[in-house]
């Protein structure tokens, strides 16, 4: 999702006034929002990567930030490596009390990262080490573990990036073949 600068610090602030108006989303919805197919994200929550709806026909606030999140490492991650990597920052899915950073705060953080190296055209390892290390030191007192953090944070950030160039790579293979005739 692009979002303007000026959510750079809250990116998540673009979607949460939606889920505050109608009291979550609907499986349509969240599928448009992310672009997910709804039997993926029901697959997600059997497989326990995303806490279950409860009964209840709408996706909550820390359902769809577990969605987003696992959506946007996707593209260069194992599903099951992406859901080891949210356990190692935030144990159970169910249980919050493990945690060692909300997940909104994750998602702004890695969205603000984002927008960041690419704002100045830099994704290089030490680049993002230190964006890395800025931001969570600016978040400190939210964080239990910056450590921890830091380096799952990095992880992410470099799987982000790593599907973005798969994707253009992908765009890029495609223009050829169908030169090509293939």
């Amino acid at each position: 999702m692009k979002y303007s600068g000026q959510a750079k610090d809250a990116a998540f602030s673009l979607i949460s006034p939606i889920l505050e108006a109608t009291g979550g989303l609907t499986l349509s919805q969240l599928s448009k929002l992310t672009g997910l197919e709804g039997t993926t994200i029901q697959n997600w929550i059997k497989r326990g990567w995303v806490s279950p709806t409860r009964g209840r026909k709408k996706y909550t606030q820390q359902q769809v930030l577990r969605i987003l999140l696992i959506n946007m490492l996707r593209g260069a991650m194992k599903l099951d490596d992406i859901a080891n990597l949210m356990v190692y920052v935030n144990g159970d899915v169910e249980d919050t009390s493990d945690d060692i950073i909300s997940d909104e705060l994750l998602y702004n953080i890695l969205c603000k990262i984002i927008f960041e190296a690419e704002e100045r055209g830099k994704f290089n390892t030490d680049e993002i080490r230190e964006l890395v290390e800025h931001e969570v030191a600016e978040y400190a007192s939210e964080i239990t573990d910056e450590v921890k953090l830091k380096k799952a944070m990095y992880v992410m950030i470099i799987a982000y990036r790593s599907g973005y160039l798969k994707a253009e790579m992908e765009k890029g293979l495609k223009v050829i073949l169908d030169e090509f005739g293939a």
